[in-house]
């Protein structure tokens, strides 16, 4: 996963007309149902982030970009959540994640409309938030408000990190292959981490919400 991270920020990098378009591109994926359980888009934009802190690449096209991917890709989801409904849950490779189905149709149930606003900061549940949205039939402007508020917020928090990180770093800063390597690596660790401690909090509400 470091290496394909890695792989992804130098082209990037090398690549500053493209950056935009890669990038709305990963959090398109990142949003989707489906293939945003395999796509290291979160490691990724906050690596990004690093190279818009070391003045490698503009911010604006960047996170406007990343805010139209993460706002089609939640409509996907929630389109496809709607028109397949809930035979969707027993089709891979959802079918291999029921824990985490489970833990997003409850964490829906609860919450609602904030379980939409709120479900793209939760690593575990994020692409499959909008998807349960859509199979309970939400309706759709307040779905629609709820994904654009969040991604608008999401967007710029992912690059936040790696921005502080290089600027404290000192502008004389060279970012290479081994910078963001590493930098890719730990962000990894990190978001393990947060998913770990995530995965562990919704577990206890569950647990709270079944005595």
């Amino acid at each position: 996963m470091g290496d394909l991270t890695s792989g992804l920020t130098t082209t990037i990098a090398a690549h500053g007309f493209w950056a935009g378009p890669i990038i709305g591109a990963l959090s398109f994926g990142e949003s989707m149902a489906v293939i945003g359980l395999f796509i290291p888009a979160t490691t990724v934009m906050l690596a990004i982030g690093g190279l818009i802190g070391a003045g490698v690449l503009d911010p604006a096209p960047i996170i406007l970009w990343a805010i139209a991917g993460a706002i089609v890709g939640d409509w996907v989801s929630y389109w496809m959540g709607r028109r397949i409904g809930p035979r969707i849950y027993y089709r891979w490779p959802l079918k291999n994640h029921r824990p985490m189905v489970a833990r997003t149709r409850l964490f829906f149930r609860r919450h609602g409309f904030k379980a939409v606003l709120m479900g793209r900061f939760l690593g575990p549940i994020r692409a499959t938030v909008p998807l349960v949205a859509g199979v309970v039939e939400m309706a759709k402007r307040p779905f629609q408000i709820a994904n654009i508020v969040s991604a608008v917020l999401w967007v710029p928090l992912m690059f936040l990190p790696g921005i502080i990180a290089a600027r404290t770093m000192g502008p004389g800063l060279k970012i290479d292959e081994w910078h963001i390597l590493a930098f890719g690596v730990g962000v990894l660790l990190f978001t393990g981490l947060a998913t770990t401690l995530t995965t562990k909090v919704l577990g206890k509400k569950r647990k709270r919400g079944s005595r």
